[in-house]
């Protein structure tokens, strides 16, 4: 890297920084994002932190630097840091095996269940798939968080352990209890007392169980089967806090983001969160990721030379400097958190809408004023990606349409499909005759409600009546000898569908 400890921060051109406000205006309504809040730090001082748009469209109220927005996975940066301060504190070891602390703990492979490090958890090596088993809490269930560990031991595995990367939010959840444990504290009083007051935090809530009524506070948005957009409910993940409750804004993560770059040092304070080597070990790649071609050519510039993840971070470069940086999805709000560690720099951008583009596009820009590098037309290019992802969604559709004999009738009498099916991991969903036709219903997760449309032959499409979901699916049925339904899968109709929509995992069969 061209970039080392002694690198000095580049002058901010004024007048580029002047032009970053028309320019985050121009993302927003680019993406229908209805209200964006941005902050950047620079060698320990806040250059900027502002709001733009609208906190909902239904109200009209305005977003400013101290407007909270759900953080999602950024949530895991603290649950890394919590786990790294117990290990400080000699109440754990990061090489401590899981089942150590937790004897009641499994994966459905017994030698990860006995390898499995707490270190393990934090790094997405574990062996499950893309979000495996987010189900489980995904978008709101009943589950405890306790109940979401404990059903590991029936997620299956599909990879092989510490050897790929694959993205999960199940074992920051287990995280969260071996912190619980090692602490002797719940986890929201272990990062109220540690993070949030030490830090200031007073624009920091645990979960949205946390808000307060007449808080500064964004409402999520999506766009209702993928076209208009609509509020989307308050979501609350108090059965996975640990990978992604935290509700926060702009103005407190400047702290959190300082504190970082400082090694862990509280700022205006000779006090630390961690140590320097606590937090070289969360900056540390545990899992190399591949790094592929763009989606667009337009997005060369935006491709690393390396990708990894670490504790709680993905680690790359950009034009020849270090990135420590997370993104955060939660139903109606995406956000990114981007460090560059040797210039001492960060930005943050929280949006009230399902649009990843957005923060990309604004961090890109942010970065190259910051940085001193020429101007890049990432709007343009991220549009030209959105564009892309679009039109392959609807040529999956149309791929889907070619293939269908709609002229099939389904084998059994519309009851027969009907009943209680159990998935190993999941538990049970339930299929009725209802009074138009078929009806879905998952039975821990009250927003997983829709009606079954005969599609050919044995499969149907469930139609969620939760229509900001954008998460319906096909739903094909597996007959034995004797014309009984024997298993039931489940695929996302849509690609554009969120991964933790994680129905291609269940594996339904006729409850006994």
């Amino acid at each position: 890297m061209a970039a080392g400890p002694e690198a000095q921060p580049a002058a901010i051109d004024p007048a580029r920084l002047a032009a970053f406000d028309a320019y985050v205006d121009a993302v927003r309504k680019q993406f229908d994002v209805p209200g964006i809040a941005v902050a950047i730090v620079q060698d320990g001082k806040v250059v900027m932190e502002k709001g733009y748009g609208l906190r909902n469209i239904d109200d009209g109220k305005p977003v400013d630097a101290h407007t909270m927005f759900a953080i999602a996975s950024n949530t895991k940066a603290f649950t890394a840091a919590s786990l790294q301060m117990l290990a400080e504190d000699g109440k754990l070891d990061m090489n401590d095996r899981v089942i150590d602390h937790l004897p009641w703990f499994r994966m459905s492979d017994p030698y990860i269940t006995n390898d499995m490090r707490i270190r393990d958890l934090l790094a997405h090596r574990s062996g499950l798939s893309l979000g495996a088993g987010d189900l489980l809490y995904w978008p709101t269930s009943s589950y405890t968080t306790r109940e979401v560990a404990e059903r590991l031991r029936n997620v299956p595995i599909t990879g092989q352990f510490r050897a790929q990367y694959a993205y999960d939010n199940i074992l920051f959840a287990v995280a969260q209890l071996v912190i619980e444990d090692a602490s002797g504290m719940p986890y929201k009083q272990f990062l109220q007392t540690r993070f949030f007051t030490p830090l200031g935090m007073t624009e920091t809530r645990y979960n949205s169980d946390d808000l307060h009524p007449g808080d500064n506070v964004a409402s999520g948005h999506a766009k209702f089967n993928f076209k208009e957009l609509k509020t989307v409910g308050t979501t609350t993940w108090r059965n996975a806090s640990g990978a992604g409750g935290v509700y926060s804004s702009v103005h407190d993560l400047t702290k959190w983001m300082n504190a970082q770059l400082a090694g862990g040092q509280i700022p205006g304070s000779d006090k630390r969160l961690f140590n320097e080597k606590s937090q070289r070990q969360m900056w540390s790649v545990l899992t190399p990721i591949p790094v592929g071609k763009p989606s667009v050519p337009e997005l060369q510039p935006a491709v690393p030379n390396f990708s990894g993840y670490g504790e709680g971070w993905f680690l790359s470069d950009y034009a020849g400097n270090r990135l420590v940086w997370h993104t955060g999805g939660w139903p109606g709000m995406v956000s990114r958190v981007t460090l560059v560690p040797d210039r001492k720099l960060g930005v943050v951008v929280l949006t009230n809408q399902e649009v990843g583009a957005a923060f990309n596009a604004v961090t890109y820009k942010a970065l190259d004023i910051l940085l001193g590098r020429a101007d890049y037309d990432w709007l343009g290019a991220y549009a030209k990606a959105v564009a892309k992802a679009s039109g392959d969604s609807d040529d999956s559709w149309k791929q889907h349409l070619a293939a269908r004999d709609a002229k099939s009738k389904p084998s059994l009498p519309l009851p027969g499909y009907a009943g209680t099916f159990r998935d190993p991991w999941y538990g049970d969903v339930v299929v009725r005759q209802g009074a138009k036709g078929l009806e879905m219903r998952f039975a821990k997760t009250a927003e997983l409600v829709g009606d079954m449309e005969p599609w050919q032959h044995d499969t149907f499409v469930v139609h969620w009546r939760e229509r900001v979901l954008n998460a319906d699916a096909f739903v094909s049925y597996a007959l034995d000898a004797d014309g009984k339904v024997r298993e039931v899968r489940m695929q996302p109709v849509s690609p554009l569908t969120d991964f933790s929509f994680d129905f291609q995992d269940l594996r339904l069969t006729p409850a006994k």
